[in-house]
């Protein structure tokens, strides 16, 4: 019987997959269930894991809300807000290190490490932790169930590296993914479920450590987000910080420098934080309290909701400035906006949802539970790919646009911001200089014109194109995003078909000031990066052009009268010197390139001749 029953549920299993949100502060696992999607919880438990992982001094790690009541008397051994570090190297995550309690390092792959009881974790191992107690609860509430296929979600904004990080932890775990899907996403399938209303949504997500805000257009059951923007580095733990930093100030009185300094003190004030925050959700005034006997120290202080919704003013407004950037994308104002749906637990803040509902003009939908919803909308993704029928439609969009650099640091955009994935597009390259036998191709992303200030996500070459002159090999590029938001780029040579592919999965992602200032600089160099772009066009213009005619002189010099050819070198003078930096006479490029183009043309004339009078030998009249 036991062996029946056994392949009755390996065989349950093969038709169901788990939604998981991997979440900042928590994580929680989710299944469609009659015809619904439902979080799973074993009976008695709420089914949130807590995103915390102690380290007893003997035994295992300890996962989620024993970890969170060990923090309190172990801070020391006690990790929070591990997904702050997905993907990311030790440099761009120094302003987190500060509220972590243990020493960090980074591995030969540029990989942070956390340094727990003498042995080293990354942070896609620590992650994996967090996603097998998830998996365990989840396969616990379905009464054994063993499911291993997965859909996870991640913010909109996290990078190819983040998302690789979030795939690699879920392999660690034994989890085979399905598929990586945004946040703001999840939700809106979630709630679209439920709703099914045409018109334009904002899916405004503020979590333990990451905001993202989403456009989307629904229409006839098809959800297309329209435009995507965020914060990497705002979330609730800001705003549990902020409370940190107040506290921090006050207790200098009390305290030597380095005791304000304890990475374990650091951790313990943050939870105080964190518990005054999540009181002042349903009270006007809550105390902010932390015990340390060992320092005969007992601090108490009373916070009003007035008094730290000062506080955090700056924090909700940078969320209505990536807000404002997302209209903007979107190609829509606040008032044509039809619903506005909130996410992440930190939406619970009273001040919170009042700046939204009038920002956006209207009242947020709050009927699904915000610490749930990305969960839900997971479970939705994941019955979907195992088969199920849905009566709606998402279309994701990718958030940076991704190019080559060209000659001259030019960026050929091929993929462009907000393009709906999965996309793929292919653009026409050839060789530059004669008998040119390879290809270097330098993939970037980001907004500008110059890929020296764009962000550099792999190269690759390809080699064994046939010896011809400048321009006449064809080579095809195609840009390849799939389902998942993973980057493939292939290049071919037609006449041969030699090609060549990378897949793009760095190592570490983009810094906070990356991420976010990606943006914020196509905005604000847009007029210095256009002249930049067309000053790099025109110098690889003038290369070819100063090639061409370097070549021409040697067909067909003596066709030429004495001035023509005294002009045609001056001006392949001014053209070489173009091309080795500034003008000297401040002259501009565009001059020199008309100029070239100019006293070219007798040439061009004198060569178009000697290629008919060839063409035309030994022929008669009548056969012309």
């Amino acid at each position: 019987m036991g062996f029946i029953e056994l392949n009755v549920l390996n065989n349950a299993a093969q038709n169901i997959a788990l939604g998981i949100d991997l979440g900042t502060t928590n994580s929680l696992g989710a299944m469609w269930k009659d015809g619904r999607p439902i979080v799973l919880h074993p009976e008695g438990d709420s089914g949130y894991v807590p995103s915390a992982i102690n380290f007893p001094e003997k035994g295992m790690p300890i996962v989620g809300r024993r970890a969170r009541e060990l923090a309190m008397i172990d801070p020391a051994h006690t990790l929070f807000s591990i997904k702050r570090f997905m993907g990311r190297g030790l440099s761009e995550t120094r302003a987190d290190a500060t509220s972590v309690p243990c020493p960090l390092s980074e591995n030969e792959n540029g990989v942070v490490q956390f340094e727990m009881r003498g042995r080293k974790f990354t942070p896609q191992e620590l992650s994996a932790l967090i996603l097998m107690k998830v998996h365990d609860q989840a396969c616990k509430a379905l009464g054994g169930l063993e499911v291993t296929k997965v859909v996870i979600t991640v913010p909109a904004y996290f990078d190819e590296a983040q998302r690789q990080a979030t795939r690699d932890a879920a392999r660690i775990a034994g989890l085979d993914v399905l598929r990586i899907i945004n946040e703001p996403t999840a939700a809106s399938l979630a709630y679209g479920l439920d709703q099914r209303k045409q018109g334009s949504v904002a899916v405004y997500d503020l979590g333990g450590g990451t905001f993202d805000v989403s456009i989307l257009s629904i229409e006839d059951g098809v959800f297309q987000v329209l435009a995507t923007h965020g914060d990497t580095h705002l979330g609730g733990d800001d705003f549990d910080r902020a409370l940190v930093e107040v506290a921090r100030k006050e207790l200098s009185a009390l305290l030597r420098p380095s005791a304000l300094e304890d990475r374990a003190f650091l951790q313990s004030l943050r939870l105080a934080a964190e518990k005054c925050k999540i009181e002042l959700t349903n009270a006007p005034e809550a105390y902010m309290h932390l015990a340390m006997p060992e320092s005969g120290v007992q601090w108490r202080r009373k916070f009003t909701r007035a008094e730290t919704e000062a506080l955090w003013a700056p924090l909700i407004e940078r969320t209505i400035e990536s807000c404002q950037r997302a209209l903007a994308d979107a190609k829509l104002e606040s008032q044509q906006i039809d619903e506005v749906v909130l996410v992440g637990g930190s939406t619970r803040i009273p001040a919170v949802r009042e700046r939204v509902e009038r920002f956006f003009g209207r009242k947020p939908h709050v009927e699904l539970n915000p610490d749930e919803v990305v969960a839900l909308g997971a479970a939705v993704q994941a019955h979907v790919l195992m088969g199920g029928t849905r009566e709606v439609l998402l279309m994701d969009v990718t958030p940076l646009s991704l190019g080559l650099e060209t000659m001259g640091g030019a960026v050929a955009k091929i993929l462009h911001r907000n393009s709906t994935i999965p996309c793929q597009a292919t653009e026409g390259f050839t060789t530059y200089a004669d008998n040119q036998t390879g290809i270097e191709f330098h993939i970037v992303q980001g907004e500008r014109e110059l890929a020296a200030d764009c962000r550099t996500l792999g190269r690759f070459k390809l080699s064994g194109i046939p010896p011809m002159p400048a321009g006449m090999p064809k080579v095809a590029v195609r840009f390849h995003i799939d389902a998942n938001g993973m980057l493939t780029v292939t290049a071919k040579e037609e006449s041969t078909g030699k090609s060549s592919r990378i897949e793009v999965k760095p190592m570490n992602g983009l810094t906070d000031e990356q991420v976010e200032g990606m943006l914020n600089a196509a905005y604000r160099h847009a007029r210095d990066d256009f002249d930049a772009r067309r000053a790099a066009d025109l110098r690889v213009e003038i290369g070819v052009m100063v090639n061409a005619t370097e070549r021409g002189l040697g067909h067909a010099s003596e066709s030429l009268d004495r001035e023509t050819r005294l002009d045609i070198e001056e001006a392949l003078k001014k053209g070489r010197a173009a091309l080795e930096g500034p003008l000297p006479d401040g002259g501009s490029l565009q001059r020199v390139r008309d100029e070239l183009e100019r006293a070219t043309m007798p040439l061009a004339a004198a060569l178009m001749d000697s290629v008919a009078k060839s063409a035309l030998a030994g022929k008669k009249l009548s056969e012309v």
